[in-house]
């Protein structure tokens, strides 16, 4: 039987300088689990995805967004500041977009630093102009590049058109009072006059 004098653990000691080859079997097995361990954790570190916080990276691009806008603004303001009139492009009319909206929201405030410097209407006229040449370059429209004088004579409005008219019909028909005043009583003379006071008491005989 064996001798109780010594311990479990005195036992193991002394099997262990009995039999060095068991101790180096242990060491393998205890060393083991550990060199497996190790790819799986290569692994897990190489396919691990880096986190990034999306709203920081939608912030970012906004402010991107807003440099590049408030760049074409300024790009616009220094181009038509030596421009005549006559010689800036003509601006298409654009659709009411969702996207349409939100780049002129967003143009909106950039404008303050503009208009409060402007000294005078024209100047106030040019800036709002500036602002609707960016919103176009920003939404990629077509824009004319020939300006606004062409070959061709410019459009006359109807209401100018009706105006012009009536005032010369007034300046002919005040001509020939003027000569039927000073004794001029040809037949065209009277019957223009008769016309203009047709429907009141003057008398021409």
């Amino acid at each position: 039987m064996r001798s109780n004098t010594f311990d479990v653990t005195e036992l193991e000691r002394l099997r262990r300088e009995a039999d060095p080859s068991s101790d180096d079997n242990a060491t393998a097995k205890d060393a083991a689990p550990q060199l497996a361990e190790q790819p799986a954790n290569v692994d897990a570190a190489v396919n691990t995805p880096v986190l990034v916080d999306s709203n920081d990276d939608e912030t970012v691009v906004q402010e991107l967004k807003l440099e590049q806008m408030r760049s074409t603004l300024d790009e616009a303001i220094l181009e038509t500041r030596s421009t005549p009139v006559e010689n800036r492009p003509r601006l298409p009319r654009i659709a009411l977009s969702k996207r349409n909206r939100a780049i002129v929201r967003a143009l909106n405030p950039m404008l303050v630093t503009y208009l409060e410097a402007s000294w005078d209407l024209c100047e106030t006229d040019s800036i709002l102009f500036d602002a609707a040449l960016a919103v176009c370059r920003i939404i990629g429209a077509k824009l004319s590049t020939t300006g606004r004088t062409t070959g061709q004579s410019i459009a006359i409005p109807t209401w100018r058109t009706r105006i012009e008219e009536r005032i010369a019909k007034a300046r002919t028909l005040i001509g020939r009072l003027i000569c039927f005043r000073s004794g001029n009583t040809r037949p065209r003379i009277v019957r223009t006059d008769r016309m203009a006071f047709a429907g009141t008491n003057v008398s021409f005989s």
